[in-house]
C-alpha cells in the first residue's frame, strides 16, 4: 500500500476527530464560562473632551478618588460608603428635562435588578449643587423611586464634583462659559469595581447599553 493511499483511507476519520475536537472545545468553554475581563480604564483610553488637561496622559493607576458630599437625606456619603462594593455612577441634575429623566428612568431599573444585591449600589451625582438641595434631591428622590439603600443622589461642593467628574470618573465635559467649575453632563454610566477602578461607560438613555451593563455587573461579581 503506498504512503499516499494510507493517508486517504485516515481522510474521514480525522475529519471526523476535527469535527469532535471543535465541539468538545467549545463545550468545555460554555461549561467553564470562559469570559474575557472587563478593561480597566486609564484616561489615555477616554475621550480627551471628557478628561482634564492634567491627566489627560495618565496610563496607569487611575482610580477614584476620596470624597465628601450630602445625600438626599442630608447624609455624608464618602469612598466609605462604596467601600468593597461595585457600584454604576453618573451625573445629573433635577431640572433637567432632556436626557436625565430618560438616565434616572435607567438607573431606576437597574436598581430593580440589584434590590437584593447587597454588593452592588448606585451613585448619581449633581452638576448643578447650588440648585439640587437635599430637600430637592429628596423630593426627587420620592418621585423617581429611589431606595436610599442602594442609590445616593449627591449633592455638596460644586469645584469637588466638577473635579470628581473630570478627574476621577471622566464623564463630563467643560463648559467654559460660565465659573470655572463649569460642566456639561454627558448620557455616561460608569461601572466601578470594588477597587474604585472604572471597569466600563455605557449610555445611560440606551436600553440595550443598560442590559450590557447588567452582565458586566455579573463579570464583575464573578471577578470578585
Amino acid at each position: 500500500m503506498s504512503l499516499l493511499s494510507f493517508f486517504k483511507g485516515y481522510k474521514k476519520f480525522g475529519i471526523a476527530f476535527g469535527i469532535l475536537c471543535v465541539i468538545i472545545i467549545l463545550v468545555i468553554f460554555n461549561v467553564l464560562n470562559v469570559q474575557k475581563p472587563l478593561p480597566i480604564y486609564q484616561p489615555t483610553m477616554v475621550s480627551e473632551e471628557l478628561v482634564d488637561s492634567s491627566i489627560q496622559y495618565q496610563r496607569k493607576y487611575h482610580k477614584i478618588a476620596d470624597f465628601s458630599l450630602v445625600n438626599q437625606n442630608g447624609e455624608i456619603v464618602t469612598q466609605d460608603t462604596y467601600k468593597n462594593k461595585i457600584y454604576v455612577a453618573d451625573f445629573f441634575f433635577t431640572t433637567c428635562q432632556t436626557i436625565c429623566p430618560i438616565m434616572t428612568d435607567h438607573m431606576y431599573e437597574i436598581q430593580k435588578e440589584i434590590v437584593g444585591d447587597d454588593e452592588v449600589m448606585l451613585l448619581s451625582h449633581s452638576v448643578t449643587p447650588k440648585i439640587d438641595s437635599v430637600a430637592r434631591l429628596k423630593q426627587y428622590a420620592r418621585e423617581k423611586g429611589v431606595i436610599d439603600r442602594k442609590w445616593n443622589l449627591v449633592t455638596g461642593d460644586k469645584k469637588q464634583i466638577y473635579n470628581l467628574a473630570r478627574k476621577s470618573y471622566l464623564a463630563v465635559k467643560s463648559d467654559g462659559n460660565g465659573d470655572a467649575f463649569d460642566m456639561i453632563h454627558t448620557e455616561n454610566f460608569m461601572l466601578i469595581d470594588k477597587q474604585r477602578q472604572i471597569r466600563g461607560f455605557y449610555d445611560g438613555t440606551n436600553p440595550e447599553e443598560i442590559q450590557r451593563l447588567l452582565k458586566d455587573i455579573a463579570i464583575l461579581k464573578k471577578e470578585s
